[in-house]
């Protein structure tokens, strides 16, 4: 991942989170969703079977503070960011997830830079791309 040509962030194997964080969350959102990323068991194991965790793997975890994430594109052709935490909160989360994901031991934990112009790079393996919601709206 780059803010203008500077690298901020880079893993290998591992997850790439883009992380949003609505109006409304708290302390128990985080911990939700911090769980699910360390815990979640979406690598394969020998078998080919979905059964390892990123911590199972030693994976990393590239994190990206993602606001456009609550766009609402109901109506209109223009999305809205109503939904959206406001920034000083929702950096404070962001960082907050950053150092949670790294007491959960996590062997590299990266991020970006928040409310930045950044350029990020994936290679979806899988591809496997999984949407978790602490409050489970879908």
């Amino acid at each position: 991942m780059t803010v203008d040509t500077r690298v901020t962030g880079a893993i290998e194997r591992g997850l790439l989170v883009l992380l949003g964080a609505g109006a409304g969350d708290g302390p128990s959102d985080l911990a939700y969703v911090v769980d699910k990323i360390v815990n979640l068991r979406i690598f394969a194991d020998d078998a080919g079977k979905m059964n390892r965790s990123v911590l199972d793997v030693a994976g990393g975890v590239l994190v990206v503070s993602q606001f456009t994430l609550y766009g609402d594109a109901r109506t209109g052709r223009r999305p809205a960011f109503t939904g959206a935490l406001e920034p000083i909160a929702a950096n404070a989360l962001y960082e907050q997830a950053l150092v949670a994901i790294r007491a959960a031991g996590v062997a590299r934990v990266e991020a970006g830079e928040f409310a930045a112009d950044m350029q990020v790079e994936l290679v979806n393996d899988g591809p496997v791309t999984i949407l978790l919601d602490s409050r489970k709206l879908f």
